[in-house]
């Protein structure tokens, strides 16, 4: 999978018959890049964080991120290595701790070397996904991605979520000596989730509207 990007509807069901099991919430958060001011963000893969950081054994993840405004080319959009999730690319040097604090704010460690980044660029190329508000990315949890500044007057606002398999919940962080916090990495939180309609009866298009 490299990545799929469509309307948010019905996405639910398409995570799990991706990870082929029950999903949990692994962490959600909302990533804003106001107009001439959103910092962008170094290569890395998100499987090599929640492996090291949090225990996450296996590639088992889905990165879900809805658009709430217009991602354009001009307002720092998410750039993704096509074809990178094949590969993990550890990252040398040790953990410092609570890492968190920084790493939320600038990648400085879990970052690939240069020399492979280029190689699966040159393999794979480089993609910027857009669309409208509404519109619904997903990719898969070890893919390479970065995003750039945004140097536009036109604000790029993402609600992110990582859908985990019940299959894969975490463990002792492999290469940190301590746990990130639960709003980062789900530990107590962990029950499958569940599809759950308000208005079923709008389900379909074309359907009267509700009485009064």
């Amino acid at each position: 999978m490299r990545y799929l990007i469509k309307c948010a509807n019905n996405a639910f069901n398409d995570i799990i018959k991706l990870l082929g099991s029950e999903v949990y919430i692994h962490q959600s958060r909302i990533n804003d890049k106001f107009g001439f001011e959103g910092s962008g963000f170094n290569w890395h893969s998100d499987f090599e964080t929640w492996h090291s950081e949090d225990g996450m054994s296996r590639m088992r993840a889905v990165s879900a991120s809805l658009m709430l405004t217009d991602n354009n080319e001009f307002n720092g959009p998410l750039m993704l290595i096509p074809g990178s999730h094949h590969f993990f690319v550890p990252c040398v040097g040790e953990t410092p701790d609570h890492n968190w604090k920084d790493s939320l704010k600038s990648q400085r460690v879990g970052v690939p070397d240069r020399k492979t980044l280029a190689r699966l660029a040159e393999r794979g190329g480089i993609e910027a996904p857009k669309g409208p508000a509404g519109s619904l990315l997903l990719f898969e949890c070890n893919t390479l991605h970065a995003s750039n500044k945004n140097m536009s007057p036109w604000p790029r606002s993402n609600l992110f979520f990582v859908y985990n398999s019940v299959d894969n919940k975490l463990v002792e962080p492999f290469a940190a000596k301590h746990e990130r916090p639960e709003f980062l990495a789900a530990r107590k939180n962990c029950a499958a989730l569940s599809m759950h309609d308000d208005f079923p009866e709008l389900a379909n298009q074309g359907v009267p509207p509700l009485s009064v």
